[in-house]
């Protein structure tokens, strides 16, 4: 099996590799600094990262055995959020932030995962809201890194569902 244990520096020494597979994960997967995975190739490889790592959509990863893996975000279940005005979308943004959702913010539209509890709350404050499967990158947050401040998978869009729905 494949170990991959870094992050490599694309502007650095990438710039002379081409990636060897790529690795496609939705944005909960990429999240995880151990892991198992199979590669796009059908490979199988362990992710055994730093703890806290949290993957983008053009990472690159290097295995112990010098092998290079292009990371891709997958598609999945999101929500595209628009609104009439942007005083409108930076209220729906406040209430998301408000509740620690992760959001991918784009020029006049807010991304998150799909769920039913917080899409009803976005359409009762006039956004307009549209279901599809896309790449999720959210951002980062203020801290780098994407940190949450909940240690357990009760608040994650898919435990609120099962509990809710």
């Amino acid at each position: 099996m494949i170990n991959y244990t870094k992050r490599i520096n694309q502007s650095d020494q990438a710039k002379s590799l081409q990636p060897d597979d790529q690795l496609v994960l939705p944005f909960d997967l990429r999240q995880k600094s151990r892991l198992r995975v199979t590669l796009l190739s059908g490979k199988e490889a362990a992710l055994m990262l730093d703890r806290g790592t949290i993957l983008r959509g053009g990472d690159w990863l290097q295995a112990e055995d010098g092998s290079v893996v292009e990371v891709v975000a997958a598609n999945q279940a999101v929500t595209d959020v628009t609104a009439k005005t942007p005083q409108a979308l930076m209220c729906a943004a406040y209430h998301l932030g408000n509740r620690h959702v992760p959001l991918q913010v784009g020029d006049g539209w807010l991304r998150l995962e799909q769920d039913h509890v917080l899409n009803e709350m976005l359409v009762g404050l006039g956004m307009e809201t549209v279901s599809k499967n896309a790449p999720f990158e959210p951002e980062a947050g203020a801290y780098g890194g994407g940190h949450r401040h909940h240690h357990d998978d009760d608040n994650l869009p898919s435990a609120r569902l099962r509990r809710h729905g």
